[in-house]
C-alpha cells in the first residue's frame, strides 16, 4: 500500500509524530501488583501443571516419548491424542500432521485438552504480557511503541510490549493483566471506542441500502436480528431473555457470524465457531433455558459434521446456519454484487485505491483484497482523530490529558478528573463531527462509546460513561 496523494502522506508523516507523542507519553504500571501476580501466576501454572500429571493422558505421553517428553511439543500432543488416545482430530496442517493450535485443540471434547489450554493461556499471560510489562516498565511507566510502516492493510501495529495483545475475550486472564495499568495520581483512564468503525467504513464502499438502513435507524440493530434467526429466537422470547444474557448472545452472533462471514468465513467454519460458544459462554434462552435445549425444540439436535466436502445434514446447526447465510446475503445484495465486482476489478489491474488516499498492489487473497480497503480505511480515521487531539486540540486548550495509546478503533488517554468531561466532549467533536467534514465520503452516522477507570484506578475497572456532547 503507498499513498498516491499528498494527503495520504501527510496523515503518516503527522500520525508518526503523534503516536511518537503518545508513546512519550507512556501509561503507569501498578509495579507492586506486577510483580506478585507474575509470581503467582508461576504458583498457579506448577499447580496446574502437578494436576495435569495425574491424568491418563499424560501418563501415555510420558510413557511413548520418555526423555524427549516436551509439554510444549504439538507434534508430540497431536500423535498422543489422536493416534494412542483416539480423539478425533479437527484437522490436519498443509504438511499432514495434526492441527494442535488453540483453535484446533479447543473443538476436541477432552477435560485433559481444556486443562491443557487452561496452562497454555497462562503461560501465554506470564511470558508475554506480565513479564513483559515488567521488562519494558521504568520508573514505573511503560512506553509502547507504535507503528504505521509494518501492516500490509494499513493498520497499526505495536511492540515493547504490545500494547494492542493485551487479553481481552478471557475474562479471567484479561482482568489479570488490565489490572497492571493504572491512571496517575488524581487521574482516570479513559477508553474511546468506534462503535462499529469497519462495519461503517464497509458501507461507504458499496452502499448498500438495506445496510445503510440500519446505520442510519438508531432503533435497528442488525446483530439482534441475526443473532435471533440464528438461534431461533422470536421477538417475544427475545424479551424474556435477560440483558446482560442479551448482550451475550448478539456478541456471539456479530463475532463468530456476521463479521466472520463479512471478512471472508463461510458457513462450515461459522457453524463450527457459534456451536462452541454456546458452550463455553454459557448461553442461555428464554427463561434461563440452556440455549443448545431451545434450538432442541426447533428441531435441531446436533452440530452437523462441518465437514466442507460433505453436505450438511438435516435436522443439523449446520445446515441451520448455511441457509442463514444465504439469508444474510440475500438481505445485503448490494454488499454481495459488490465483494464480486471488487475482487473482479483487482484481478484485472493488479490493484485497487481506498478511500483515505491508498493504492494496494501485488499479490493477495480474495478475502484481503476485500477487507484492506476496509481496514485500512477504518484505522485511517482513528489515526486522524488521534492527530487531531495530539497535536492540536489538546494544546490549544491547554489540557494536561495526555493519550497513552491505541487499539486500532480505539484511543485510551490519562485524563485528569476534572477534564474528564471536557476530554469526552471534545473527542466526540473531533471524532463524530469533524472527521466527516474532513472526508464528507463517510456517508453514514458514527458513533463512539467511553468507559473510564476510577481516580487511579486500573484499566481492568473501568465503566461505561455517557458522553454529553
Amino acid at each position: 500500500m503507498i499513498p498516491y496523494s499528498p494527503e495520504a502522506y501527510q496523515l503518516l508523516h503527522d500520525g508518526s509524530i503523534a503516536l511518537a507523542e503518545v508513546e512519550g507519553n507512556g501509561i503507569r504500571i501498578d509495579v507492586p501488583y506486577l510483580n506478585a501476580t507474575i509470581e503467582e501466576t508461576n504458583a498457579k501454572i506448577l499447580r496446574m501443571t502437578k494436576r495435569l500429571e495425574q491424568t491418563d493422558v499424560l501418563k501415555e505421553w510420558r510413557k511413548r516419548y520418555g526423555r524427549k517428553f516436551n509439554l510444549g511439543s504439538g507434534e508430540q500432543l497431536g500423535t498422543v491424542l489422536f493416534d494412542i488416545m483416539g480423539f478425533d482430530p479437527p484437522g490436519l496442517t498443509e504438511t499432514g500432521k495434526y492441527k494442535t493450535d488453540e483453535a484446533s485443540l479447543a473443538k476436541v471434547n477432552s477435560p485433559f485438552v481444556k486443562r491443557y489450554l487452561k496452562i497454555k493461556k497462562y503461560q501465554k499471560a506470564l511470558s508475554t504480557n506480565l513479564e513483559g510489562l515488567r521488562r519494558e516498565t521504568e520508573d514505573g511507566i511503560v512506553h509502547p511503541v507504535f507503528n504505521l510502516h509494518f501492516v500490509v492493510s494499513y493498520r497499526s501495529s505495536s511492540d515493547s510490549p504490545n500494547f494492542q495483545n493485551i487479553p481481552k475475550h478471557e475474562p479471567k486472564i484479561a482482568r489479570l493483566v488490565r489490572l497492571c495499568f493504572i491512571a496517575r495520581k488524581g487521574r482516570v483512564l479513559v477508553e474511546i471506542d468506534y462503535g462499529g468503525l469497519e462495519v461503517c467504513i464497509a458501507a461507504c464502499y458499496h452502499q448498500d441500502p438495506t445496510m445503510l438502513a440500519y446505520l442510519h435507524d438508531p432503533s435497528s440493530d442488525m446483530h439482534r436480528d441475526t443473532a435471533k434467526d440464528l438461534y431461533v429466537l422470536t421477538d417475544e422470547e427475545w424479551e424474556r431473555i435477560p440483558h446482560k444474557m442479551q448482550k451475550m448472545i448478539r456478541f456471539t452472533a456479530k463475532n463468530s457470524f456476521v463479521f466472520a462471514e463479512f471478512y471472508g468465513s463461510y458457513y462450515v467454519d461459522c457453524a463450527r465457531n457459534l456451536w462452541d460458544d454456546i458452550d463455553r459462554d454459557g448461553l442461555q434462552g428464554p427463561n434461563g433455558e440452556p440455549l443448545k435445549e431451545h434450538l432442541r425444540k426447533h428441531g435441531i439436535f446436533e452440530r452437523g459434521d462441518c465437514d466442507p466436502a460433505e453436505k450438511p445434514s438435516k435436522g443439523t446447526f449446520e445446515a441451520h446456519v448455511q441457509k442463514q447465510e444465504r439469508r444474510l446475503w440475500n438481505r445485503f445484495a448490494v454488499y454481495a454484487q459488490w465483494r464480486r465486482d471488487w475482487y473482479k476489478d483487482y484481478q484485472e489491474k493488479g490493484w485497487f485505491k481506498t478511500k483515505t488516499g491508498f493504492i494496494c498492489q501485488g499479490h493477495m487473497a480474495r478475502n484481503k483484497v476485500i477487507n484492506y480497503p476496509v481496514q485500512g480505511s477504518a484505522f485511517h480515521c482513528l489515526l486522524w482523530s488521534l492527530i487531531q487531539l495530539v497535536k492540536k486540540d489538546l494544546k490549544r486548550n491547554k489540557m494536561k490529558t495526555l493519550i497513552v495509546g491505541q487499539i486500532h478503533d480505539s484511543i485510551v488517554a490519562d485524563v485528569p478528573i476534572e477534564e474528564l468531561e471536557d476530554y469526552l466532549a471534545l473527542a466526540h467533536n473531533v471524532m463524530v463531527k469533524r472527521l466527516k467534514r474532513r472526508w464528507p465520503w463517510v456517508i453514514v452516522p458514527l458513533e463512539i462509546e467511553a468507559e473510564v477507570s476510577p481516580v487511579g484506578g486500573s484499566w481492568a475497572d473501568k465503566e461505561e460513561i455517557k458522553i454529553n456532547a
